[in-house]
């Protein structure tokens, strides 16, 4: 800027630059760019999982969270509106002029300096030679204007002028997609954001609850919102996620959820789901009824309503609630709700179970190795995909508020051969699920473990189990020796040490009684004798159960060594009971989307004018053809703003037919 620049002058030449425009463009599109990779919208909680506090704060206070309604890119928005329309205001009547302009008034000196030009001798008549090349430019494509010189004829020829039309069609494009973005901008709750009218809402609260302040009007002219309908139920409202709350907007109707219904590939994964729906004005009055599916929306008064997701609805479960800790099999039911709670008493303690999702398929990989230092995983050779059945999720919260959150399938799964029903467990949302692996008898039960672990537990039965162990280790000669009464007491004292700790405590007493060169040996032994005390421990709890004594093979070796590893594992599981799903009553939900869009109409006319302003810009070639048709010669210049190899061609394929038209007679 000069200093005797006016500086209203000095404001619009820099806004009508396309310096500034091009500058602030390149903001736009490293700011898509982030919203494009960064998931826009979530629930704060999810940011700071993801990026911790430090950079949740950073992202936040630069709007990172939802970059499109972001107020510095909105302000970039309106800017680049104001910078395009000045470029084009500025640009355009020239351009258009141009486009319209022959230069029949360049002087021959000009022509004689242009780098592709040639001259022809001739003896023909100027004005007939030139109406002939004017002619054959316009076979070529050309359009022309003969013009009359002291000297001689001057035919002034173009084609593809239009490639400058290219320009103006880019750049009003670039102005239509930046007024549909800033119509779908939000711009009306930011000025009611701003002024203290509107209020983002942070309670969890129910939505009819929910103040007019943190509300939307059914004539708001944009949003996009989303709101899950279970079957039978009805929805007038969707909820907007802004920063670390949600708005609640009124929706000019009120949808109701028929029927929802989904369609899965062999392997369960969802392969079709689709919403029969019915809308009714606010008065109740039917208006239509239709079916949605993924990338078929309904519009309805400009709201268009897309299929998103599908969820759980409200499922009811019946629960059997064993006590893991109890030295008897006790077995209580239990009810729940998906979306809801119910309160469990064990031990005089009172815990809170909090049930958030059924699934009825789960598409499970069990191959690959299990994470390392998790002692509660899923280890299987069968890497393919399988559909391993109904499981439910939910939250254990004890009387100080501390919950963790499980993971309980239905049905028992098959790992390497060997039946489990599988309990995830984790501390924290974004921890993955450490799954304990129950083991079930051959008819898929757990019954068995249970009287196994309760037989374990039970102080009582542990010198029956240790005395059975040592009448069989030893030979009735042996019975009642010093040697009997020492394995008598070793197996009660390792039956004693597993029950209150399982191998860490077992492990715990040999680091701290055993000399170190001593503790494989000794840790081996201590396994075996544990292994063959629970099967006598099986053998009664099976015999105390009315059932035949179990068959000393391979198949029940292993079961009992499955048995210890899960006993073992109960004391990191971190809930006092297991909760096994007996049967459930299924309500799905439908997850809609609304939009209303005003700005999008324009953006998609942009796109047009874009597509076919690029287009223009590459494809469609400028050329200028000047002859100078003198009494005995004529000079041909040849112009164009991009020089190619096809252009050089054309120059020469032009040059050697004036050349040929010049010296016909």
């Amino acid at each position: 800027m000069r200093a005797d620049e006016p500086f209203g002058k000095a404001v619009y030449e820099l806004f009508s630059s396309m310096r500034f425009a091009i500058s602030l463009l390149t903001l736009l599109a490293i700011a898509s760019i982030i919203g494009t990779v960064l998931k826009q919208a979530e629930p704060y909680n999810n940011y700071i999982i993801q990026f911790g506090p430090y950079w949740f704060d950073v992202f936040r206070s630069l709007g990172l969270y939802d970059v499109y309604h972001a107020a510095w890119f909105l302000v970039i928005l309106t800017f680049l509106v104001t910078s395009t329309s000045l470029c084009i205001y500025r640009n355009a009547p020239g351009m258009v002029k141009e486009m319209k302009n022959f230069r029949e008034h360049v002087t021959e000196q000009s022509l004689a300096a242009f780098s592709h030009k040639s001259e022809t001798a001739h003896d023909r008549d100027p004005q007939t030679l030139a109406s002939h090349l004017a002619a054959y430019l316009e076979q070529q494509g050309f359009k022309t204007r003969i013009h009359p010189r002291e000297n001689g004829v001057l035919v002034a020829a173009k084609r593809g002028a239009a490639s400058r039309l290219g320009y103006l069609l880019a750049h009003s494009a670039i102005v239509l997609i930046c007024i549909g973005g800033l119509l779908d901008g939000n711009l009306i709750f930011k000025a009611q954001q701003l002024l203290g009218t509107k209020k983002i809402e942070t309670r969890d609260i129910p939505q009819s609850q929910v103040p007019a302040i943190s509300r939307l009007s059914p004539d708001n002219p944009s949003f996009r919102g989303s709101v899950q309908i279970p079957e039978g139920s009805t929805a007038d409202v969707v909820f907007l996620n802004v920063a670390d709350g949600y708005l609640v907007q009124d929706l000019p109707f009120v949808v109701k959820l028929k029927d929802f219904r989904i369609e899965h590939y062999s392997t369960g994964q969802p392969k079709l789901f689709e919403s029969d729906i019915e809308l009714f004005d606010r008065k109740g009055k039917k208006i239509r009824e239709a079916t949605i599916a993924v990338n078929k929306p309904l519009i309805q008064d400009g709201v268009a309503i897309y299929q998103a997701s599908f969820g759980d609805g409200g499922s009811r479960l019946e629960i059997r609630s064993w006590n893991l800790f109890s030295p008897f099999a006790e077995v209580f039911n239990v009810e729940g709700e998906v979306h809801g709670a119910s309160h469990l008493e064990n031990d005089g303690v009172e815990y809170q179970l909090e049930f958030t999702d059924f699934r009825l398929f789960n598409i499970e990989n069990m191959g690959g190795e299990p994470p390392k230092q998790n002692a509660m995983s899923v280890k299987s050779d069968n890497k393919s995909l399988h559909n391993v059945g109904p499981s439910y999720q939910v939250k254990v919260r004890n009387p100080r508020g501390e919950a963790r959150e499980y993971h309980n399938y239905m049905l028992p799964v098959t790992v390497d051969g060997r039946m489990y029903l599988l309990s995830g467990v984790r501390e924290a949302p974004n921890e993955p699920f450490r799954y304990l692996r129950l083991p079930a008898d051959p008819q898929g039960k757990i019954d068995t473990f249970m009287r196994l672990r309760g037989a374990l537990m039970n102080p009582a039965l542990r010198s029956e189990i240790a005395s059975r162990f040592a009448s069989n280790a030893l030979p009735p000669s042996e019975l009642g020796s010093q040697l009997y009464d020492r394995l008598e007491a070793s197996a009660r004292n390792i039956l004693d040490l597993f029950a209150q700790g399982g191998f860490n405590a077992m492990g715990q007493f040999i680091e701290t009684r055993i000399p170190e060169k001593e503790r494989p040996q000794a840790t081996e032994t201590f396994l075996r004798i544990l292994e063959l005390s629970a099967f006598e421990a099986l053998k009664i709890a099976d015999s105390k159960a009315g059932l035949p004594t179990p068959n000393s093979d391979d198949a029940t070796g292993f079961f009992v060594r499955d048995s210890l590893n899960a006993f073992s594992d109960l004391f990191f599981y971190g809930a006092p009971v297991y909760l096994q799903l007996e049967s459930f009553d299924q309500v799905q939900a439908s997850g809609l989307q609304m939009t209303r869009s005003p700005g999008k109409n324009l953006v998609y006319f942009g796109s047009l004018l874009l597509v076919l302003g690029i287009f223009a810009m590459l494809y469609v070639r400028e050329r200028r053809a000047w002859i100078l048709v003198k009494s005995d010669s004529a000079l041909f210049a040849f112009a164009s703003p991009r020089k190619t190899v096809d252009f050089e061609q054309e120059f020469a394929q032009h040059s050697h037919a004036i050349e040929q038209l010049a010296s016909k007679d």
